[in-house]
């Protein structure tokens, strides 16, 4: 009961900064994370998941600063975003997609102030072989999962991965939207505005607007979206 519990406050906590996220896209101000979200303690704050949070959003936590090339992220915000990197390694034997986020996460800590990765500086890439043969069905969920790499520019073997197969993205986009699985197709959508050859009869902008009018209630869903939108409309990186 008590991990039902905390799940629950988990997902708020993810919402909450979520929501925190769309109003800095959309505003274009620098969002302050330090202000936003309390002081967690690791994986022992069960009674304060917000740490935990920052950990699950992941890299998408200083895509407003990185995105919209406003302010920098404050020390104390970066300093937050350290901690929610190192107080959630991913375990052994943890998916490829957990281990990737938190690639993700310590590079764009590495790219935003090396000083505080407490490590070695070094960002090689986990292995990424798994995405090789997927199918199309499997390899658009894991993008989804996925959704922080894709950044204009970004050049990691996800990203390659996801270069290879417009097509088959643009196919996992179409069932997601026709499962109603709106997490899943915005993030499918926020990978197809980066990818060339991308099916014209996809009608990719609509198809997002599709996405934000039926899922955009969940924070999320309307964060993925409005990123890919912006990305569109090529927002300088």
């Amino acid at each position: 009961m008590e991990q039902s519990g905390t799940s629950t406050r988990l997902a708020g906590a993810v919402q909450g900064l979520m929501s925190e996220l769309v109003s800095a896209l959309r505003s274009g101000d620098r969002f302050g994370l330090a202000g936003t979200v309390a002081q967690g303690n690791g994986p022992g704050a069960t009674a304060d998941p917000t740490l935990a949070a920052v950990r699950v959003v992941g890299a998408d936590v200083v895509l407003p600063s990185v995105l919209l090339r406003c302010a920098p992220p404050a020390s104390d915000d970066l300093t937050m975003f350290s901690r929610a990197l190192h107080a959630y390694p991913p375990p052994a034997g943890a998916p490829p997609t957990s281990v990737w986020s938190h690639w993700a996460m310590r590079r764009a800590l590495l790219r935003l102030d090396a000083s505080l990765d407490g490590a070695t500086g070094d960002d090689t890439e986990p292995e990424a072989a798994w995405l090789d043969d997927a199918p199309w069905q499997f390899l658009t969920h894991q993008l989804a999962v996925l959704a922080p790499l894709a950044l204009p520019g970004e050049d990691c073997a996800v990203a390659r991965a996801a270069r290879r197969r417009p097509v088959d993205v643009a196919r996992g986009f179409v069932r997601a939207v026709r499962r109603r699985d709106w997490l899943q197709a915005a993030g499918a959508g926020r990978w197809l505005v980066l990818l060339d050859e991308v099916p014209q009869t996809l009608g990719l902008d609509n198809g997002l607007e599709f996405v934000a009018q039926m899922g955009g209630e969940d924070a999320r869903v309307a964060f993925q979206v409005e990123a890919a939108q912006l990305m569109r409309a090529g927002v300088p990186v």
